[in-house]
């Protein structure tokens, strides 16, 4: 005999976000900042469009997936007369620390939206979670800046605390976990990169993409908001489309757009659709 469970029709329980990129550190420079310098001190060229390629992924990931890149590994061999192994990324990863320490400590000011979004999760009593690719040590440098704005998450949940960073649903999972949530229907994934909405997908979850905030534009705030009206609505066409392949259910310009979403998956989940 099998037993039919009823669909998840009830209200959203949780919104989970990606911190640099998506609610805090417009245009996620922090984390690119620290890798140009990390690799221009190994006298390595490194562009910022190869800096952001496998942005959203554990930071030692990140420095494993450069070194992989065929022009990064011809210079490394070219200067250091063989091929990056597994102790050139350990000793990187060391030397990327501090550097990336400092950078996430300049770029702590939430994005536009975030403290109103706040509000209105605690108004209709959703959890507010996040993760990030970062580190506890790092993360815990850029917190207090939040909690000073007003920005305190219930759930902070880290790559190196979890058995595999993104792709893989274990940082949602555990946000989830933390939170008491009660279905991954009722959760909906906010982030800036497709491996970031991977994750989301993989745990079962909304997953909303944001594009002007984040990794698909790259643009400080002030820097997006100076340019003319064609350049960046030409930006945005090609970070939507970016991101659109993604499969994220939703692709908007931030978080400040996110109410509106989330109204609507509400209606979608009284309706008996699931992510």
């Amino acid at each position: 005999m099998y037993t039919y469970t009823r669909r998840y029709t009830g209200p959203l329980q949780a919104v989970i976000m990606d911190l640099a990129g998506t609610c805090v550190d417009f245009g996620s420079l922090a984390p690119i900042q620290a890798f140009l310098n990390l690799f221009e001190s190994e006298g390595i060229e490194l562009s910022e469009a190869e800096a952001r390629e496998p942005m959203g992924t554990e930071k030692r990931e990140h420095i494993r997936r450069l070194l992989a890149m065929p022009r990064i590994r011809n210079q490394w061999h070219s200067r250091h007369g063989q091929m990056p192994g597994s102790d050139d990324i350990d000793r990187l990863y060391q030397a990327f620390l501090p550097l990336q320490t400092a950078a996430i400590a300049e770029r702590t000011k939430l994005i536009p939206g975030a403290i109103a979004l706040r509000d209105l999760l605690q108004e209709h009593d959703i959890r507010l979670g996040v993760n990030t690719g970062y580190s506890r040590e790092m993360v815990n440098v850029m917190l207090p800046g939040l909690a000073g704005q007003g920005f305190e998450p219930e759930s902070v949940v880290v790559a190196t605390e979890v058995p595999q960073g993104r792709p893989a649903p274990h940082m949602s999972l555990k946000n989830a976990l933390e939170l008491g949530v009660g279905a991954v229907q009722a959760c909906v994934k906010v982030d800036d990169t497709a491996t970031g909405i991977e994750e989301g997908l993989n745990a079962g979850m909304w997953t909303v993409a944001v594009v002007a905030s984040g990794n698909a534009v790259g643009l400080s705030e002030e820097q997006f908001t100076a340019l003319e009206c064609e350049e960046k609505e030409a930006i945005l066409a090609r970070g939507y489309a970016e991101m659109a392949k993604s499969g994220a259910h939703y692709v908007i310009d931030s978080i400040e757009y996110l109410p509106e979403v989330l109204e609507d998956i509400e209606r979608r989940l009284a309706e008996g659709e699931c992510p």
